[in-house]
Parts: C-alpha cells; sequence; structure tokens
C-alpha cells in the first residue's frame, strides 16, 4: 500500500462514524421533558473568535436533558457554530408522505436556546427511496425530486430556527455515493434540485456545497476521486449558482496546522487549495465553512497525535482561522461528544466524554475563546 493510499483511507475511515449512524438502533420519540429557555435568558459570552464550532454527534442521542447540556457546554467552550446530521432516514423513514419531526426537534430548539447557530447535514437515503439491496448513502436519479421535496419540507419546518444547510456529505467518496464510482455531474444535478427546493421555502437559507473527503486518489480509484478535481468539475457541470458556500473537511493528520500547504499534500491548510480552486473559478467571494476536522491523541494509532500536540494544533487551528482566512466563516472541528464509548481511537477526537467531562483540548480552547492565554487578557 502507497503513502498516499494508506493516508486516504485513514481519512475515508473517519467518515466510517458518521456512516455507522444508519446502522445503530433507532433512538425513541421521546418529547422535551421541559420547556427550554430563549436565548435571551442566558448569560452573554464574548470570545475572542465568532468562528469557533464543533460538530455535535446527537443522532443516536435520545435523552431530552443530555442535548441541552452538550449545547450548553458548547456555548461554555466559547462556541458559536455547531455542525449536526440529521438523517433524512429517521424523519421520513416509512414514506414520502410521514414525517417524524420528534428528535430533529429537540436538537435544533437545543441549539437554539443555547445561542449556537446550528449547520445541518441533510442526506441518509430511506429505504422507500432507493432500489432494493443498495446501501442507505444510494440515491438515484429517479429519487431526486423526493429529496429535494424532503429538503422543501426540512428548510420550511425549521425556517427561523436553522438557516445552514449541507447537501450531502462526501460524494467524492464511493462509500458515501451508495458504492459507486463518484460522479460530479451527478452531485451537481442533485445540489440544483435540493438547492431550488430549499429557497422556494426560504430564500435567506445558506445551502452549503458538501464537505469533499481530501485524498490524492488517481483516476482508475475504486475509493475516492480527488477533492480538488472533483470540486473542479462541480464547477465544470454548471453548479456555480447552486450553493451559496463550500463546506470543507480539513484534518491535520500528524501535521501541525501551519504546515505548508499543497496540492499534493493531505493536511489543515488544505482548505487553502480548495479556496484557491473557487478563486480561479471567479467564486472567491463565497464563504468556505470547515464542517469536520483536527486531530486525534489515540496512543495507539499511528495517525494521531501527542495529547499536548492536539491542544496546540487544535488551539492554532482557530487562531489561523481567525487571523489568516477571512473567507473561513466557521470552524467546526470534530467532535464535542459520542453518546457512547466506541472503544477506538475515534474516541480520541472528542472534546467531552460520553460522561461530559471535559478533556484537556475542551478547556484549553475555552481558554483561548475567553482570552485567558498567550497574552491576553481576561475578559
Amino acid at each position: 500500500m502507497t503513502g498516499n493510499r494508506a493516508v486516504t483511507l485513514l481519512i475515508l475511515l473517519v467518515g466510517v462514524s458518521v456512516i455507522a449512524a444508519g446502522f445503530l438502533p433507532r433512538y425513541p420519540a421521546t418529547p422535551p421533558a421541559a420547556p427550554t429557555p430563549t436565548p435571551t435568558q442566558l448569560p452573554a459570552l464574548n470570545p475572542v473568535s465568532t468562528r469557533i464550532g464543533l460538530h455535535t454527534r446527537l443522532t443516536d442521542e435520545p435523552d431530552p436533558e443530555k442535548i441541552r447540556r452538550e449545547f450548553q457546554m458548547l456555548r461554555e467552550m466559547g462556541a458559536s457554530w455547531a455542525v449536526e446530521f440529521f438523517p433524512w432516514a429517521y424523519i421520513q423513514p416509512t414514506d414520502r408522505h410521514r414525517f417524524d419531526w420528534t428528535h430533529a426537534d429537540l436538537v435544533a430548539d437545543a441549539a437554539r436556546s443555547a445561542g449556537i447557530t446550528l449547520i445541518a447535514r441533510v442526506d441518509g437515503v430511506p429505504a422507500w427511496a432507493r432500489p432494493p439491496n443498495t446501501t442507505w448513502r444510494y440515491l438515484d436519479r429517479e429519487h431526486y425530486a423526493d429529496y429535494g421535496e424532503f429538503i422543501y419540507q426540512f428548510v420550511l419546518h425549521f425556517k427561523g430556527r436553522i438557516s445552514h444547510y449541507i447537501i450531502w456529505n462526501e460524494p467524492n467518496t464511493s462509500a458515501e455515493w451508495g458504492q459507486r464510482k463518484p460522479d460530479p455531474q451527478a452531485y451537481a444535478d442533485l445540489l440544483r434540485v435540493a438547492y431550488t427546493r430549499a429557497k422556494q421555502a426560504d430564500p435567506s437559507s445558506v445551502i452549503l456545497l458538501a464537505g469533499m473527503a481530501p485524498n490524492l486518489e488517481g483516476e482508475n480509484s475504486t475509493v475516492a476521486l480527488n477533492d480538488l478535481v472533483y470540486l473542479d468539475r462541480v464547477y465544470d457541470a454548471g453548479a456555480a449558482p447552486y450553493f451559496d458556500a463550500v463546506a470543507v473537511h480539513a484534518y491535520g493528520l500528524t501535521a501541525p496546522p501551519d504546515d505548508p500547504t499543497g496540492p499534493d499534500r493531505l493536511n489543515f491548510a488544505r482548505v487553502e487549495q480548495v479556496h484557491e480552486v473557487m478563486v480561479r473559478r471567479g467564486d472567491g467571494a463565497k464563504p468556505i465553512y470547515i464542517t469536520e476536522g483536527g486531530w486525534n491523541d489515540s496512543p495507539r494509532w499511528s495517525y494521531a497525535v501527542r495529547p499536548y500536540q492536539r491542544v496546540e494544533y487544535t488551539v492554532r487551528a482557530y487562531q489561523k482561522a481567525e487571523q489568516e482566512w477571512p473567507w473561513v466563516r466557521a470552524v467546526c472541528l470534530w467532535a464535542l461528544r459520542l453518546p457512547r464509548p466506541a472503544y477506538t481511537y475515534f474516541d480520541n477526537y472528542t472534546f467531552l466524554t460520553p460522561d461530559f467531562i471535559p478533556k484537556a483540548v475542551y478547556l484549553e480552547v475555552q481558554k483561548y475563546a475567553f482570552g485567558r492565554e498567550q497574552g491576553m487578557s481576561a475578559p
């Protein structure tokens, strides 16, 4: 296995934790235990950066109180943003006419009550909207209209509570494209349908092109298409009018955030390569949102860093976006918390334990967010 192929596969493995959500037990439809407060009832927080965020992982968290607590702790860390996955298959599981908004409402209301701007990733195909014996990542053209209708209903339902929406996830990988060869033209066509329907429901909604899996795969790869090549071809397919911003996945692997960028390098700064593609295509005015990324500090994974390095790199990543990337609107690293232990290196991406115990990375980001390190005065 070549070095490039090994790095590509490990990045794709990070997405397995997201893909696996579709095979975990369905959450119980539990109503909120009590009304949640409005944002104006919470104390004002004044972090040094409005770009700080994290990816939450509440898809399989059934406890309303834990959902509220998670967003509250995210706010207390100094964050303004969160990304969360809302599976189509969970909300419209049986047919195109019936919706179950229970859990999604819990998440959206808890984020809003905590003063967190939520970015909703919407994908995951229910069985009724795909051919038999296909994965829940498989969406054929015959069902693009069904996905578009779901996007319309989702945006309409959450109008005033959610404003940002990611259309699909890592379509440049075969795993996320239904075990098929990645197809930029097909994704561009899907984006056109989703964007049009979202804007019909809420013209002010912000539609994000899906975050790609960073990789250096060649044209004949069976697992992925190079993310920069894929983005270029999405532009070739005429998709530019059908997204307002671009989601980017920016994993640092073992390199620090200031490791130089380049088209043949996989690191946190690869986001600059994505921006260069956008500029070259005349689309540089659109913002970028980092919707996954970060570092892992597992002692048993070859692509992890030491815990102290993870802390330093994470804080520096937020600083870098604030100081050097005015076109990055939010930095939502992976991940705040898992509802239960994974018992793999995935546990070493989190900022909180399943029992809400803050890790060092959480505490140090909190210090940075409120100006309590690197010579800044406390608020």
